[in-house]
This record gives C-alpha cells, sequence and structure tokens, in this order.
C-alpha cells in the first residue's frame, strides 16, 4: 500500500497523464503542489487543482504554483483567476498568486486589474498590480499614491 510519501514522489517524477490526473485526487496538499511544478502535469490537471481547497497557506501557495506553470494554458489561469478572486472577495490575502497572474501574458491586462478592486486588495497590492501590468506593456510605472 503506497504511503503519503509515495504519492510525493510519484507527483515529483511522473509523466504519465492519467497517473497524473490519479494523484491530484489524493487529499494532500503537498502531493498537490508537487504536481503544479511538475513540467508534465496536462492543463486539465493543473485546472482541476485550482479548485483543491485544504487552507489558507497551502490554497495561497498551489494558486501561485499553478499561475506560474509553464504549461498553464488561458483555461487555468481563468479557473486560478477566479479562485484568487474568490478568495480576495472573503477577505484572504492570495497576493503571491495576484503577481504571478498578472506576469502572464495569456492574461487580459484588464482581467488581472480587477483583482485590485476586491474586498481583500491593499493599496499595496494594487501598485503591485499597476507596476506588474505596465511593465508588461512596456508603459511607465503608475505613480504610487497616498497608503
Amino acid at each position: 500500500m503506497p504511503t503519503p510519501a509515495d504519492y510525493l514522489e510519484s507527483a515529483r517524477a511522473e509523466t504519465d497523464a492519467a497517473v497524473l490526473h490519479r494523484l491530484a485526487r489524493r487529499p494532500y496538499p503537498f502531493v498537490w503542489h508537487a504536481l503544479a511544478v511538475n513540467p508534465h502535469t496536462p492543463p486539465v490537471v493543473l485546472r482541476e487543482l485550482s479548485s483543491a481547497r485544504d487552507s489558507p497557506w497551502n490554497d495561497n501557495k498551489l494558486l501561485r504554483l499553478l499561475a506560474e506553470h509553464p504549461h498553464a494554458d488561458g483555461a487555468v489561469l481563468r479557473a486560478v483567476l477566479q479562485a484568487v478572486a474568490a478568495k480576495l472577495a472573503a477577505g484572504e490575502r492570495p497576493y503571491a498568486a495576484v503577481a504571478a497572474l498578472a506576469r502572464r501574458e495569456e492574461l487580459e491586462a484588464e482581467e488581472v486589474g480587477r483583482l485590485g478592486e476586491l474586498k481583500g486588495a491593499s493599496a499595496r497590492l494594487r501598485r503591485l498590480l499597476g507596476r506588474t501590468l505596465s511593465a508588461r506593456s512596456g508603459g511607465p510605472p503608475p505613480t504610487a499614491g497616498p497608503e
């Protein structure tokens, strides 16, 4: 019978999409994190992981890793965007995931920029979003307003 450590090792090293999909259904956030950095994890599994929940810390780390995955397509990134928006609206602070999403050219700047309007968005996050999105478009960085 496999142990959690066995699942973790498989999530790190596996290349077979069907096995990776089965691993995503395991109830271990450390396995989800390993899948989110495995370059062989297909977009369908990444999208499924965007709705996985454990604790705020683990969830926020997972969302950041998914947003940074090199094979996250538009569907995956929009699923992560929706999950991040829900967390911000609930008053949580998945700021690293917001920053990772802001760097992704596959998303429209306006889509990501709306995150700054949600309940959990601080002035600091809004400035980070502004700078990151501006740098993405090659425009000048916005001036910092009052805190």
